[in-house]
């Protein structure tokens, strides 16, 4: 019995993590000590839930030039440019953010801005991924 339920909890497990696909952005030389990974996750909906984790990446006003925020983009298929809101500093050490969005993307970026609500990237790009 022991047993059965070990092997049970493991499927699941299997089966939950099997469903998001987690990369690891490139190394950024603006932020070089910036650890930073996103996951990608369907939802039963077929919208994409989004989570940003980065860790070690230094605040926005010690860039040059100094920014007061990070922004995180996707690139659509369509080649569209969509803003996905702004990462939350949680503590000094780490900034996320998570989201959900509709829309069919190849590539999510990170850029330093001086304002969350903007359409266009404007600021110096911190990393950015492709899938």
């Amino acid at each position: 019995m022991r047993n059965l339920k070990k092997g049970i909890f493991l499927a699941l497990i299997l089966a939950l993590s099997s469903c998001a696909n987690i990369s690891k952005f490139p190394i950024s030389t603006i932020s070089p000590a910036a650890d930073i990974q996103v996951r990608k996750q369907q939802d039963k909906n077929g919208n994409t839930k989004i989570k940003i984790t980065a860790n070690n990446l230094a605040a926005a006003e010690r860039l040059s030039p100094p920014e007061k925020m990070y922004v995180a983009w996707v690139v659509l298929e369509s080649n569209e440019i969509r803003n996905i809101g702004q990462l939350k500093v949680k503590n000094a050490k780490k900034a996320e953010i998570e989201t959900l969005t509709p829309f069919k993307f190849t590539e999510v970026f990170i850029t330093a801005e001086n304002q969350a609500d903007i359409s266009y990237p404007a600021g110096v790009e911190i990393s950015r991924i492709k899938f």
